[in-house]
């Protein structure tokens, strides 16, 4: 063999040898520049299963839901009235302290339209206390003849011509307090009915112990008056957001106002039970 032939088999098993390492290069797997090893993925290579779902029904949401009212608090009350109690101002309500020496009477619990000011658009002309130091509740003035409406929802428990009080009207309510009005020139209310927070039920005058045509307003609890300044902002003619304390001692009561229900009374109201 000359020395032609035996370069030209050397190329060829040459060119032979590097097709052969290109092709074994291509069938093993890839490496990363780390020279890390990745596996060629296959379908196969992944396991399937069938997940069978509950058949639940889910529940519908309340489109038409709404919104439940919110009431005012409602104490138990004495409606069927004695002659006693349709013929005088200041008497007892026999539920009134009944269970304990200690009424609550929670004004922030009030809601907007169970509540009114007896004579919207009013002048105070004499305070609770005043000049007098007797004077039993706050003198309101407009005009003869105006319209004095319920401070709050209650049963009228008297209205008639009472001494110096001249036409009253006195209205127990469903809160535990009763509101008096008096000097009216005109009732338009009778024992029995009930009245809703605003309903008209006297006008304006000067009957009785009056100099002039105005609405003498009280606030009472189990017939004692007390401050109305207590339940009403006379200057804004709002009602004051507080709790009332109201004890018994007796023959005397005491109401003692606060802007938040201390946790020692409420503990001292049900060790009184």
């Amino acid at each position: 063999m000359n020395f032609r032939l035996s370069k030209s088999i050397a190329s060829l098993l040459a060119l032979f040898l590097f097709a052969g390492f290109h092709s074994s290069e291509a069938a093993s797997p890839k490496k990363n520049k780390k020279n890390v090893v990745i596996p060629e993925a296959t379908i196969a290579s992944y396991p399937t299963t069938n997940v069978l779902l509950p058949l639940a029904k889910l529940a519908e949401y309340p489109f038409a839901g709404t919104l439940k009212e919110l009431d005012s608090p409602k104490k138990q009350i004495t409606t069927d009235f004695s002659a006693r109690e349709m013929n005088h101002v200041g008497v007892k309500d026999a539920e009134r302290f009944k269970e304990s020496q200690t009424e609550i009477i929670d004004l922030t619990q009030i809601q907007e339209g169970d509540y009114a000011f007896p004579l919207p658009n009013a002048k105070v002309i004499s305070p609770y206390g005043g000049r007098r130091k007797h004077h039993s509740g706050y003198d309101l003035k407009t005009c003869p003849n105006d319209t004095i409406v319920a401070a709050f929802d209650g049963v009228v428990r008297m209205a008639k011509p009472y001494a110096a009080y001249g036409n009253v009207v006195v209205i127990r309510h469903y809160n535990g307090l009763e509101t008096v009005y008096s000097h009216n020139s005109k009732n338009l209310v009778k024992p029995g009915d009930v009245v809703k927070a605003g309903a008209p039920i006297a006008l304006t005058g000067r009957t009785g112990r009056a100099t002039t045509a105005h609405l003498h307003f009280e606030v009472r609890i189990n017939g004692v008056h007390f401050n109305p300044n207590y339940v009403f902002n006379f200057k804004k003619q709002e009602l004051k957001r507080e709790c009332l304390i109201c004890r018994n001692h007796g023959n005397r009561i005491t109401v003692k106002p606060v802007r938040a229900l201390p946790l020692y009374l409420l503990n001292e109201k049900n060790q009184e039970k």
